[in-house]
């Protein structure tokens, strides 16, 4: 057999190897997307991902691990191409998202060959796998490894992870089974106490279905207002406290609309309303969340951590002008927020997230014990990018005990508690 066939045949083997390993570090995705959540399965699958990935010391596995990973975890963010007029951009898009996890996980496993011994490489890979979370391409902060066992019994922080991480560690050193039993240290089912059940009965969380492409469609505006009176209305009659919608519900700046903010204050007598629309503020826009209360405007809470390049631009600002003049039609930025937004309905304090926010860290640094999210999926349907940012919430909910009720727009409203 000639060394070129060999060649071949190794990066072939190398490729199939990453491709497996990324199959069962994104399971726990495609699991929930088809319903088939269990959580032994998904015990087992973490814990053999880790293995096979911490075990390889190639390059090339470890490069098209990064690569699939980032393929079957992230493809779902170039789907939004199509709503600015680029849908030939999709799969350069794709590309792109899946060589930038590739060229990580390649540096990863470049630097931990470095090491002549195997309990050094180990603890460089480990280290990597504990701290990826604080790793953000272009500000984007979805990957972090934890998420494999948000719907498995072990646990979800940091000193669970790096425990799991010694137990298989030293099972691949040592080659002791024994060592693989330390990983019950970081046993943590999820336990349903329903003596403990909150009441959310007097909480309309709705849900709507308007596509991307009429909901900025001005034809469809009278539509969407009516539907939001509607929905008002009928909790109204329902006897609901408060009333939540999804994020942009209505596409406009309602700071502007004077007879649509005197209508809700009206109806906020009998019911509070949160409500996502858009801001104008000293001619900037901001996506925020108005809550109507008690007859007044109770406050207008403005997005704290905007989406990268969907709505601010994390290049350099030359750069970013040039590209929001090519594929946004010169579209100023829109302007986020210096602080956490908080408010009270009823004596019960809500943190307020919009979409993209609610998976960030950032929100929920002040243990906050129930979160408003408003969310507008409708940029990625159909995906699995819902069930993603399902994940991610869950993930928070579990380490940080946050209530969350999630109203969305194109994918089902939900509650975790």
């Amino acid at each position: 057999m000639s060394k070129n066939l060999i060649d071949r045949y190794i990066t072939t083997f190398s490729i199939i190897r990453g491709f497996l390993i990324s199959l069962l570090a994104s399971s726990f995705i495609y699991l929930d997307y088809f319903n088939l959540s269990n959580r032994l399965l998904e015990s087992i699958i973490a814990i053999l991902f880790l293995y096979l990935l911490l075990k390889s010391n190639d390059n090339k596995v470890w490069f098209s691990s990064g690569v699939f990973i980032g393929l079957l975890w992230f493809w779902w963010i170039a789907i939004s191409f199509k709503y600015y007029g680029f849908p030939w951009a999709i799969p350069i898009g794709i590309f792109f998202i899946s060589l930038v996890y590739g060229i990580i996980f390649l540096t990863i496993s470049f630097l931990s060959n470095k090491f002549l011994k195997l309990y050094q490489q180990l603890i460089f890979k480990s280290i990597f796998i504990l701290t990826a979370s604080y790793i953000h391409p272009f500000g984007f902060d979805w990957f972090r490894f934890e998420l494999i066992f948000v719907n498995s019994y072990f646990g979800v922080e940091k000193w669970q992870m790096a425990i799991i991480l010694l137990s298989i560690s030293l099972y691949i050193y040592k080659s002791k089974l024994i060592f693989l039993f330390l990983t019950l240290l970081a046993f943590q089912p999820v336990i349903e106490d329903n003596k403990n059940n909150i009441d959310v009965s007097h909480i309309e969380l709705t849900n709507t279905n308007i596509k991307i492409e009429d909901k900025w469609n001005r034809d469809s505006l009278d539509f969407q207002i009516y539907l939001v009176q509607n929905m008002i209305n009928k909790a109204i009659d329902k006897k609901k406290e408060i009333i939540i919608f999804p994020e942009s519900v209505l596409p406009l700046y309602l700071n502007q609309n004077y007879i649509l903010m005197d209508i809700f204050k009206e109806k906020s007598k009998n019911i509070a309303i949160v409500i996502g629309a858009l801001r104008l503020q000293d001619d900037i826009p901001r996506n925020s969340t108005y809550i109507f209360n008690k007859g007044e405007i109770q406050t207008i809470a403005n997005k704290v951590i905007l989406v990268p390049f969907g709505e601010s631009n994390p290049l350099p600002d030359w750069l970013g002008k040039w590209v929001n003049k090519i594929f946004y039609d010169g579209a100023i930025d829109y302007k986020a927020s210096s602080e956490i937004s908080r408010y009270k309905i009823n004596s019960v304090e809500y943190t307020n997230a919009i979409c993209y926010e609610a998976c960030s860290e950032e929100l929920y640094k002040n243990n906050p014990k129930n979160m408003i999210v408003i969310s507008n999926n409708g940029w990625f349907v159909s995906s699995i990018e819902p069930n993603l940012q399902k994940l991610i919430l869950k993930f928070f909910n579990r380490k940080y005990g946050t209530t969350i009720y999630h109203s969305v727009n194109m994918s089902n409203s939900f509650i975790i508690k």
